[in-house]
């Protein structure tokens, strides 16, 4: 079983192959990307980049079908809720993780 559902993206897409071929490579261009600077902010103690990076990255999660909302969620709230770093990391590398995984399996599906 995949890490990844693409029928969001097929219904936006309306048959038009071309089109999630080109959203797939972008989203592995961009998602790992997207991840370093994630886990960059964090390291840094930059808990609004850490939010801002986070919450960029939701759309593609959502069209990916890849469900990080509450690990995402977590890491937005990290400069509103007054949480502890330790509180996040877990879901810092459940994201990092996750990311890593599914673009090692569109790689492989889309022969990129």
């Amino acid at each position: 079983m995949r890490t990844y559902n693409l029928d969001e993206l097929s219904l936006m897409a309306d048959g038009d192959e071309g089109f999630i071929n080109e959203m797939v490579k972008t989203f592995i261009e961009e998602l790992p990307e997207d991840v370093k600077a994630m886990n960059d902010a964090i390291s840094n103690d930059n808990a609004i980049l850490t939010y801002q990076v986070a919450h960029k990255m939701k759309p593609n999660l959502q069209m990916f079908g890849i469900d990080l909302s509450s690990d995402v969620t977590k890491l937005e709230q990290w400069s509103k809720a007054n949480l502890k770093k330790e509180e996040i990391l877990p879901h810092a590398q459940h994201v990092t993780n996750t990311i890593t995984e599914v673009c090692k399996e569109l790689e492989q599906d889309y022969k990129l």
